[in-house]
């Protein structure tokens, strides 16, 4: 791990980028209910019942020694998705 951590400390070089990569699966919910109105001396009352409506895909790249950062949003998460978003930064 030190030798990753390493790789931060060096000078930035324009021909020997330092870039990260990562992604994230997201499920988009919604809430089915609204919450109960607070009454004086008690604490609100929230139904945890939602609603699924689908899932998403975060890309995120960044160069932190030139500080760029790249994301992109992708309905799905495929072997496909990841391929063209590593094109893409590269």
């Amino acid at each position: 791990m030190e030798l990753v951590l390493d790789v931060y400390k060096t000078a930035y070089k324009e021909t020997i980028p330092v870039v990260c990569m990562d992604e994230s699966p997201k499920q988009l919910i919604k809430e089915t209910r609204l919450p109960l109105a607070i009454k004086p001396g008690r604490e609100t009352k929230v139904d945890f019942e939602y609603e699924r409506c689908g899932v998403a895909n975060i890309f995120l790249a960044n160069e932190p020694l030139a500080c760029i950062r790249y994301v992109k949003v992708t309905e799905q998460r495929t072997k496909t998705d990841w391929a063209a978003f590593i094109k893409e930064i590269a």
